[in-house]
């Protein structure tokens, strides 16, 4: 089945995370790859190399990508996450595949939007695919088994308050 979590609200990693403790809860083998994302500070890289069965990989830069204007370290970073997954899917080693950020590669043209719909062509029945990112494309959409959308109702950042280290970093 294929999962995406969009919107403009604040949990779809998370939800993406809490996906991956639960199936290696039951002995599944979980690969998740963070697009656009490369601080190795992040509590979730952290904690993954604590967490058997659970493989995460980050395929970005430390810095922020120019919508538009993506750097070639960018571009080339966000292909060796697509690389990965179209490795990891046809390794069949992996019960779940999370593309965290997905959805923002291919809205920022990091990621062709035919090579995101080849993936999902090419996932094994038995895998559980699972995408995140705000502007998930209509076509997306369409092939998905579970949409979640995630909307912004209020933000701790509308106050000033931004990346709190163990909530959002």
């Amino acid at each position: 089945m294929l999962e995406v979590y969009t919107g403009d609200g604040k949990g779809k990693t998370t939800a993406a995370l809490g996906l991956a403790l639960r199936a290696t809860g039951h002995g599944w083998r979980v690969l998740m790859v963070q697009f656009m994302k490369g601080d190795p500070g992040y509590g979730e890289i952290v904690a993954a190399k604590q967490v058997r069965n659970l493989t995460l990989v980050q395929t970005g830069l430390p810095t922020f990508v120019e919508k538009g204007n993506p750097s070639p370290e960018d571009l080339a970073e966000a292909q060796r996450g697509l690389a990965l997954a179209r490795e990891a899917l046809a390794s069949r080693k992996y019960r779940m595949v999370i593309l965290d950020e997905i959805n923002v590669a291919v809205d920022y043209g990091l990621v062709k939007l035919d090579d995101v719909l080849a993936l999902i062509d090419a996932c094994p029945e038995n895998v559980e695919l699972v995408f995140t990112g705000r502007g998930a494309k209509p076509a997306v959409i369409d092939r998905a088994d579970l949409v979640s959308e995630v909307k912004e109702v209020k933000h701790p950042y509308q106050k000033g308050i931004v990346n709190r280290i163990g909530i959002d970093h």
